[in-house]
């Protein structure tokens, strides 16, 4: 089993902790809020593995939830916005999108945070569980129910579920371009054409604005929770932090980017940021992913390959940022080199693949 909110399977180890969600804090106010005493005498765990905002695992005899908050330390007021990921769980509960029903949402603990009842099933980064999903038609199940997910939350009304204000969606990939730019100017190491030509290229071919959806910002298999038993069933969608209204294919790019076939070339083989799992015998093919996509939104999708190659710019940004900090020395821990070996592949990605 993983843990709700916990983006890698590999490192599943609780840490008793009481910074940043002290339980002598959490117990009362979960006795209070879930009107349960039970909750008084709680064990607050942090779930190791996180670098944005902290997930806790909270448990006593009444049962166990979770809880998210922004990282200790100082943040800048709109990141990490706990009240935003806590409108759209809450806006989307009931709807066709699987999600956490959430409990609570409050600043008790020094900052903003919100509380959401434990999802159980598996979150797959690296690889699938052993023993789960072996045969060929199990995998693509899971593969159809990933665009399944995705298409049912694009073809959510907004303003049926209160959300009709939660962004401003006209103009989105211009905006979106724009912002990733000004990041990779930001956040130099060192010069590299390459990706300021592919930079270049996206925003001579952006393509015209079709339609406005509820984005989810980082959809892909590990964002999800998987159904313990069942392949082909999604149980939660997870990480809604960079959620808003704008251009739904914006997720599909996403999406593809982070697939993997059997039969990748070599560079897109060496662009991939996570091990190949989607690349098993029976996952769809990225081309089998943007048809089913498109069957069940009806949305043009003859675009797909722009929104992959700005997906492939984006990742490229956020690991020359990485780099950059950790050359700077904000940044502690492995995988820092990797991040910036992996700028130029991603580029040479979405360079082949725009026309």
């Amino acid at each position: 089993m993983t843990e709700t909110g916990f983006n890698d399977p590999t490192a599943q180890r609780l840490e008793r902790i009481n910074t940043g969600a002290d339980p002598d804090v959490v117990g009362p106010l979960l006795a209070d809020v879930l009107h349960d005493p039970r909750w008084l005498d709680c064990d607050v765990a942090l779930i190791s593995g996180g670098k944005s905002n902290l997930t806790y695992r909270v448990a006593c005899d009444a049962g166990e939830l979770i809880l998210r908050r922004p990282p200790l330390g100082h943040i800048l007021p709109t990141a990490h916005d706990m009240g935003r990921e806590y409108r759209v769980l809450t806006a989307l509960d009931g709807t066709a999108v699987p999600v956490p029903r959430t409990l609570y949402l409050g600043d008790e603990l020094g900052a903003p945070f919100y509380v959401m009842e434990r999802v159980l099933g598996h979150i797959c980064r690296n690889v699938l569980p052993d023993g789960y999903a072996e045969a060929p038609e199990e995998r693509r199940a899971i593969g159809e129910a990933l665009v399944d997910v995705l298409a049912a939350l694009h073809t959510v009304d907004p303003a049926a579920v209160g959300l009709a204000e939660f962004g401003r969606p006209a103009g989105y990939m211009a905006r979106q371009l724009r912002r990733w730019s000004q990041q990779s100017e930001a956040s130099r190491v060192e010069d590299v054409p390459a990706l300021d030509a592919l930079r270049d290229e996206l925003v001579r071919t952006l393509p015209p604005e079709r339609v406005h959806a509820i984005v989810h910002g980082d959809f892909r298999l590990d964002n999800t929770v998987l159904h313990a038993t069942r392949p082909g069933r999604i149980v939660a969608v997870l990480d809604w932090e960079m959620s808003t209204l704008g251009d739904p294919l914006t997720d599909l790019g996403a999406l593809l980017a982070f697939w993997s076939e059997a039969g990748d070339n070599g560079v897109l083989a060496a662009a991939r940021i996570v091990a190949p799992v989607t690349a098993a015998e029976g996952f769809p093919s990225r081309a089998e992913v943007i048809e089913r996509y498109a069957r069940a939104t009806g949305f043009d999708v003859s675009d797909a390959a722009w929104y992959q190659a700005f997906a492939f710019f984006k990742l490229a940004v956020v690991c020359q940022g990485i780099a950059a900090r950790a050359a700077g020395g904000a940044m502690v821990g492995s995988g820092f080199d990797d991040a910036q070996r992996l700028v130029a592949p991603l580029v040479d990605a979405g360079r082949h693949l725009l026309p």
